[in-house]
């Protein structure tokens, strides 16, 4: 494996205020050629850094605009083709835009973290979620 090359990608736990103003909302993805809940993510383009393709993944995945908060942990796993995978990961709050169900992704749904955290196909894509908040908690004092 170690002639594999690694394949790099990046993405977002991508978030909101709550239109009620109590807490935050985060964006899931369904992807039907996985059959799975997960954060916007991709690939990278040749030489694309990673901030560019994480923003760059969310708007194709979601249709959102967003600022890129904290880098969050580095997931590095064996993707389903047998290759190292790196995807590089940060907060990020939603600006605007609005979802169209396109080729990678049919659906978004918007959820407290509780039950994001039930919903996400992965572990590591909870861990993610309580990685998000000990970055909110730190940098803007949210509950």
């Amino acid at each position: 494996m170690g002639d594999t090359p690694m394949v790099l990608a990046a993405g977002c736990v991508l978030w909101r205020r709550s239109s009620s103003g109590a807490g935050i909302e985060l964006a899931l993805v369904h992807r039907p050629k996985w059959a799975d809940w997960s954060h916007p993510k991709g690939k990278l383009k040749r030489r694309e850094d990673a901030r560019a393709g994480a923003l760059r993944e969310v708007l194709e995945e979601t249709g959102m605009t967003c600022d890129l908060g904290a880098e969050l942990p580095t997931a590095h796993y064996i993707d389903a083709q047998g290759r190292p995978k790196e995807v590089r990961y940060w907060a990020a709050e939603a600006t605007g835009g609005r979802f169209a169900p396109n080729d990678e992704v049919s659906r978004l749904v918007w959820l407290p973290p509780a039950e994001a955290i039930e919903r996400v196909t992965r572990a590591r894509d909870a861990e993610l979620i309580s990685d998000l908040l000990v970055a909110l908690r730190a940098s803007r004092g949210l509950r």
